[in-house]
C-alpha cells in the first residue's frame, strides 16, 4: 500500500462513518511516520481503521470498503474495520499518534501509530509475519531498540510477557546488528 492509497482509505472511511477523525493501526500505520518506506514494509493491501469518535461504526467501514467489497475490486486495496481493542499498545500511545491530513484526505484526519508503538504491538501479536516486520524496521533503522525497551514495560500485559518481548527484542536487535557487520 502506498501513502496515497492510505489517504484515499482515510477519505472514504471518514465519509462512510461520518467521522472526520480515524485511527489507523496495524502495519500500514507506518505510512504516517514514514511516507515512503521500503516495499518490504508495505506489502499489505489493507489498512486497519476505526472511527475515533464512533468506533462502533467500524463494521460499517468493513462492510463498505473492506475485503471483497466493490471498493477493493476496483482499487486493489481495502480498509479493515477494527476496534480500539484490536492492538495492544503501550501507555501514552494516544499522545504519540502521527496525523495524516491533506487535500487527498479531504481534511479528514487519519491518526497513525508511532512506529515504535506499532513495533511493540507487533511484538505482542508475535506472529511470524509480525516478527519479520519488526526485523525490517530494525534493519532499516526506523525503530530504536532502546526506545522499544523503554516503552515495553508500559504494555498492558503480564510481567512474564514483557520479559518475553524484551528477550525477543534483544535477539532481533542482535541479529540485525550482526547482518550489518557481516
Amino acid at each position: 500500500m502506498e501513502r496515497s492509497q492510505l489517504e484515499h482509505l482515510i477519505r472514504a472511511a471518514s465519509a462512510i462513518a461520518d467521522d472526520y477523525e480515524l485511527v489507523v493501526i496495524g502495519s500500514q500505520s507506518i505510512l504516517g511516520t514514514i511516507p515512503f518506506p521500503p516495499e518490504s514494509l508495505i506489502a499489505s493491501m489493507e489498512a486497519d481503521i476505526y472511527p475515533k469518535n464512533h468506533p462502533e461504526l467500524a463494521d460499517l467501514i468493513d462492510g463498505s470498503i473492506g475485503e471483497g467489497s466493490p471498493f477493493e475490486q476496483e482499487f486493489g486495496y481495502y480498509a479493515q474495520g477494527v476496534g480500539p481493542e484490536t492492538a495492544v499498545l503501550p501507555s501514552g500511545w494516544e499522545q504519540r499518534l502521527v496525523k495524516v491530513q491533506n487535500e487527498n484526505t479531504r481534511s479528514a484526519i487519519g491518526y497513525c501509530l508511532d512506529v515504535h508503538d506499532l513495533a511493540l504491538s507487533k511484538y505482542v501479536a508475535n506472529r511470524e509475519k509480525d516478527r519479520d516486520f519488526i526485523r525490517e524496521l530494525l534493519r532499516h533503522g526506523f525503530v530504536d531498540a532502546a526506545v522499544l525497551a523503554q516503552r515495553a514495560p508500559t504494555l498492558p500485559v503480564s510481567p512474564e510477557r514483557i520479559e518475553f518481548l524484551l528477550g525477543a527484542l534483544a535477539a532481533d536487535s542482535a541479529a540485525t546488528k550482526a547482518e550489518h557487520r557481516g
